[in-house]
């Protein structure tokens, strides 16, 4: 069946009920949504604001995230330009110490962040990471009413309790793709060392942080089987990220994303997680270029000031656009 006649088939009125109703759309809905035609993008936006509408309002939360830990990483994901594989040029650094992290929350509450997120490169944290961490997590949480996100690897579930007892709420392990594509993209650890990761933060009653990343040469149905996977797993915050080409990572010459694409892909994601709290993430400006506005129609949230090792929208532009678009910035409440 062609992409024409697959998005003729698409009945929005019964997905967005079926979505609303915390019913999964099916699977050849799911591809004929990644099917549809550029033209007819606009029509998934609209049925995706209805689900999105019901439980966000037109509100967009704004987050930061900190690099926390930069490069001297082990594993080999080849995405990444702090991977063992990578020859990019980025700054390297060891663990930051608690002043410079706690001027980055600092920073994220003026640039209106209601989440702050830090992230270290490696393989999972050392006990010692998570004695500093948490000395942070109680540092700003005294003096910043900013919701605390950390982003450390692979994590054992008392590790997990330690930093929910310090005050951090949300824990960011991103199932990156599908199972079957993972090998594709990293050898050094696997697919299930992710989803239970994801169990351990769970076990340890700490919110979830998962998504993926698109355009790593992933099929459709390697898209499906990830919003699903992480449907099952009912994370709590959904990062969607699309590739940025990092000069010196293996993936340095994939230019697979168009603006349209990335706009189908987040409706896919919202409609199959209707209550996650859906972010447009990393490389959003570099492959939504002049139509990155209308990813607030499917997500919810945003990164601003930046990713880890590459530059993003600032703040005081973002906040415009969301203006600009009848948006507004949720109120940070230190949660």
């Amino acid at each position: 069946m062609n992409a024409t006649n697959t998005a003729v088939a698409l009945d929005w009125a019964s997905i967005v009920q079926r979505s609303l109703d915390g019913e999964a759309i099916s699977r050849d809905e799911a591809r004929a949504i990644l099917e549809l035609p550029d033209e007819r993008v606009p029509e998934a936006l609209q049925a995706t604001f209805e689900v999105r509408q019901r439980y966000y309002g037109k509100r967009v939360k704004v987050c930061v995230l900190q690099n926390a830990r930069s490069g001297l990483c082990p594993e080999d994901c080849h995405y990444c330009s702090q991977s063992s594989v990578s020859t990019a040029k980025i700054d390297k650094y060891r663990l930051l110490p608690v002043d410079q992290l706690l001027e980055g929350a600092r920073r994220a509450c003026e640039a209106k962040a209601k989440r702050y997120c830090m992230a270290t490169s490696g393989r999972g944290p050392t006990d010692a990471d998570i004695d500093h961490l948490c000395e942070v997590a109680r540092t700003i949480k005294r003096q910043y009413p900013v919701e605390l996100c950390v982003s450390l690897g692979i994590m054992s579930e008392p590790q997990a309790r330690r930093l929910k007892e310090a005050g951090i709420g949300w824990v960011n392990h991103n199932l990156n793709t599908s199972e079957r594509h993972h090998p594709k993209i990293c050898t050094t650890h696997t697919y299930q060392d992710r989803v239970e990761t994801l169990r351990n933060v769970k076990r340890a009653g700490l919110q979830t942080c998962s998504g993926g990343i698109v355009g790593m040469g992933e099929s459709d149905e390697d898209i499906i089987d990830l919003a699903f996977a992480l449907r099952e797993l009912n994370v709590d915050s959904l990062p969607v990220n699309f590739l940025h080409p990092i000069e010196g990572t293996p993936f340095e010459g994939y230019r697979h994303l168009t603006p349209m694409r990335c706009l189908k892909i987040l409706c896919l994601f919202r409609l199959l997680n209707p209550k996650s709290d859906l972010r447009a993430a990393g490389g959003r400006e570099v492959n939504l270029r002049s139509v990155q506005a209308l990813a607030l129609y499917a997500a919810n949230s945003i990164f601003v000031e930046g990713y880890l090792t590459t530059p993003g929208q600032q703040a005081q532009e973002a906040h415009r656009m969301i203006e600009d678009m009848g948006f507004e910035i949720e109120a940070a409440n230190g949660g």
